[in-house]
């Protein structure tokens, strides 16, 4: 029971000292240091408040949040936490996508490069929007078993207390991330932001991914270019933007710019999985 709360604490604790090294917020680093504490403290699992009352019991423990509960129930339901994760520049789409039963590399590493997703929520998306069967070589049982698992899944953590963030509704509006997107590309580019070393496709241990941490209009951001594996293969790890946000009420989600290739759009950043938004928002500029 203490091992188990101290390795949780232990990840709250390396995500503050990310936060402060980066120049976040001090009130966020404080508030995962006072969370750690908390834990730390326990004289029972998290694991099992978890069990009997959901996140509802660990927010009403002192120092612990909507946010840093649903952290805290990520790491005991799935082994990692993706705040964790993001801060040091190891997210990895296609990992995660081989988390889902029947899916290996080359289907994983599909599904990110042809419907353009990073995040399960994100798939999820494509799911409601019929668009799984654009992926090649994925079959009809194989399709039923993705969306039957995507439900089962999400859906448990929704009963967990999870607020999610789907497409339009309870996301940031595109004007708004287009803006975030074009502070942090400025400030990279004049060496305004502080500089990770991801744990991927990073053998020399070097500092030359640029984060930016920001609030606007009540949302919170974490933006840095994208280090997958595709990224690099295609030479644009100073193009893709992913961008993490969440909001006073912890809905949460994520989205990746680019700079579109081709099509209406091309030569403009567009928000995948919204590019139809997209094409309003520069047709209303012109």
């Amino acid at each position: 029971m203490a091992d188990f709360n101290h390795e949780v604490a232990s990840s709250l604790r390396e995500i503050a000292r990310l936060l402060r090294a980066q120049k976040a917020n001090p009130f966020r680093v404080n508030a995962y240091l006072h969370a750690a504490d908390t834990l730390e403290g326990l004289d029972r699992s998290v694991a099992d408040i978890l069990r009997a009352r959901g996140t509802s019991g660990l927010v009403a423990l002192p120092g612990i949040g909507e946010g840093i509960a649903h952290s805290i129930y990520e790491y005991v339901a799935t082994g990692r936490m993706s705040r964790l994760e993001n801060l040091r520049g190891a997210a990895d789409p296609v990992a995660l996508f081989r988390s889902i039963p029947t899916i290996g590399r080359a289907l994983a590493e599909r599904i990110h490069d042809q419907l353009h997703v990073d995040s399960l929520e994100a798939l999820e998306n494509v799911v409601h929007a019929g668009r799984l069967h654009e992926v090649e070589g994925l079959g009809d049982k194989r399709r039923e078993a993705i969306e039957a698992w995507l439900q089962q899944h999400l859906d448990e953590q929704r009963r967990q207390g999870r607020p999610q963030a789907h497409g339009a509704h309870g996301a940031p509006s595109i004007q708004l991330v287009l803006r975030v997107d074009r502070d942090y590309r400025q400030k990279a580019a004049d060496g305004k932001l502080p500089r990770i070393s991801p744990k991927r496709f990073n053998p020399e241990n070097r500092a030359w991914l640029p984060i930016m941490h920001a609030t606007r209009d009540h949302w919170h951001f974490t933006a840095l270019y994208s280090n997958s594996a595709r990224a690099h293969q295609l030479g644009r790890t100073a193009d893709w933007v992913v961008i993490y946000f969440y909001d006073d009420h912890h809905r949460e989600g994520q989205h990746t710019v680019v700079t579109e290739t081709h099509g209406r759009l091309r030569g403009q950043r567009v928000v995948r999985g919204r590019e139809a938004e997209c094409r309003q928002y520069y047709a209303r500029k012109t």
